[in-house]
């Protein structure tokens, strides 16, 4: 135990990426370069998600989100056209580690205004988390802290979620 014998509480700073990709799971849903873009609206809407990876030949090359769909459909007066994914793909994605924080990437994804987060391990993608896997597990980790202290104040739980908390 470091710190001096002090216990140190989990929070958000403790929670990695790593633990929410173990969450959530690491499905990582693909199209290659050439795919149209027609199709990568149908398998968004089918597995309910909002990014797919680009691979060409093994490697990530991009990142086709919604928000690059429809603003190629906006630009295109509203037709899909011939459109493959690399015309509209993010070509250089920010990356996450699976060792970086759920505080630092919470705050790097909220400053650039990314909505989908690659995660590469020596250079290998591992998985791909949204902003929504970052937040419910801020929720998580969050409410787990409130009930730690709760315990050491003694206070009673909230069990009506009021978050109104009686001292003893």
């Amino acid at each position: 135990m470091s710190g001096g014998g002090w216990r140190r509480f989990i929070g958000e700073d403790d929670v990695l990426i790593r633990d929410v990709l173990k969450l959530k799971g690491s499905t990582i849903h693909s199209v290659a370069p050439d795919a149209p873009l027609a199709e990568c609206v149908s398998a968004m809407v089918a597995r309910d998600i909002g990014s797919l990876v680009v691979i060409d030949h093994g490697r990530m090359t991009g990142l086709v989100t919604f928000r690059e769909v429809l603003g190629a459909i906006d630009r295109a007066g509203g037709q899909l056209g011939g459109r493959v994914a690399a015309d509209v793909m993010v070509r250089d994605p920010m990356i996450g580690q699976p060792s970086d924080t759920l505080d630092e990437v919470r705050e790097a994804m909220t400053a650039r205004h990314v909505r989908y987060l690659p995660v590469t391990e020596g250079g290998a993608l591992v998985g791909v988390i949204s902003f929504h896997d970052v937040a419910k597990a801020s929720l998580s980790a969050t409410r787990y802290e409130n009930r730690l202290l709760r315990r050491c104040l003694g206070a009673e739980d909230d069990t009506q979620g009021t978050g109104d908390v009686r001292a003893p």
